[in-house]
């Protein structure tokens, strides 16, 4: 008798319609949420399942590997958003203080933003300051995928690792966004809680920059307002700057000098105070120290993940 047992590809059929069917709640779930009332959790869940359906239904290649990881940025994204989905619920539960009074400390009495800000206005150039850095700052909507793809182009071998080292890194700082929702500088000051004044320079740059696109970009990137302890703007250029460094010395080195600029591009735009800087460098510094620990569990599921492609592959 020619072919496989009927009972094999029916269980075969069962893995890859699974999966599929997991595939595509990763994706409609979060788009329904709002309209259907759909509980957080199994919202996270359903974004959670979506990387995991497509090592399931495709064996590893390049383009397998870089379409997990864009399921996993999409999951990110949602997860980030998500605590806002109800802002008055957030409000309630949101830290604004704690940074402030940390960053005084650091800033001898003085916020370093406003520090920053009042020593740089008014300078010859400041326009194009100001430009140069929003620009910097807006780079890192692509920096760490352009990082990425770059160590996917000179060393294969080294993309998961990387890659998994940057999901951790915007997953664990997405946990603390959902524990700890910290406010950010500028919204601080427009409430009136910062003392020192805190301008928001890349709005100030971005209104005349792109017109009337301006507030329907801003809506569209800015998805949670209160997301900004860690900064995981500062925490995943740090991580680029690592993957980049184990490709050669040049890449590190744009890589390093990028997550400089943007440092301190984000304390002196108003966008993060320098605690939430150092938190990102700790969270770094956090998923590297746990990865050895964490790396059993990683086996064994990228080992039934394997399984389950193989069954899904007949």
């Amino acid at each position: 008798m020619n072919g496989r047992p009927r009972s094999s590809r029916a269980l075969s059929l069962a893995v890859r319609a699974g999966a599929a069917a997991a595939l595509g709640a990763a994706v409609a779930v979060p788009l329904l949420r709002r309209r259907m009332r759909v509980p957080t959790p199994v919202t996270v869940a359903a974004c959670a399942a979506g990387p995991l359906a497509v090592a399931v239904l495709r064996p590893r290649t390049k383009k397998r590997d870089v379409a997990l990881f864009a399921m996993q940025m999409w999951a990110f994204t949602v997860a980030h958003e998500l605590p806002y989905d109800d802002p008055e619920k957030l409000r309630r539960r949101l830290r604004a203080r704690y940074p402030i009074a940390i960053d005084r400390r650091i800033g001898a009495g003085v916020l370093p933003n406003a520090r920053l800000q009042r020593a740089l206005a008014g300078k010859p150039g400041v326009g194009a300051l100001n430009r140069f850095l929003t620009w910097a700052h807006w780079l890192w909507f692509i920096e760490p995928y352009l990082a990425l793809a770059l160590v996917l182009l000179r060393d294969h071998e080294h993309f998961p690792r990387a890659a998994r080292r940057m999901a951790a890194v915007f997953d664990a700082g997405c946990a603390v966004y959902f524990a700890v929702p910290t406010a950010p500088p500028w919204w601080s000051s427009q409430q009136g809680l910062t003392g020192d004044e805190v301008r928001r320079i890349m709005v100030e740059v971005g209104e005349p920059t792109w017109g009337r696109a301006w507030e329907r970009m801003y809506d569209a990137l800015g998805g949670n307002p209160w997301a900004a302890m860690p900064s995981l703007h500062f925490a995943t250029s740090v991580q680029a700057a690592l993957s980049l460094s184990a490709v050669g010395r040049v890449e590190g080195a744009i890589g390093w000098s990028y997550a400089a600029t943007l440092g301190f591009a984000l304390v002196y735009l108003g966008e993060h105070y320098v605690t939430d800087l150092i938190a990102g460098g700790l969270l770094v510094a956090g998923v590297h120290h746990v990865e050895p620990l964490a790396e059993p569990l990683v086996s064994q599921i990228n080992g039934g993940l394997l399984r389950l492609e193989r069954i899904a592959s007949g």
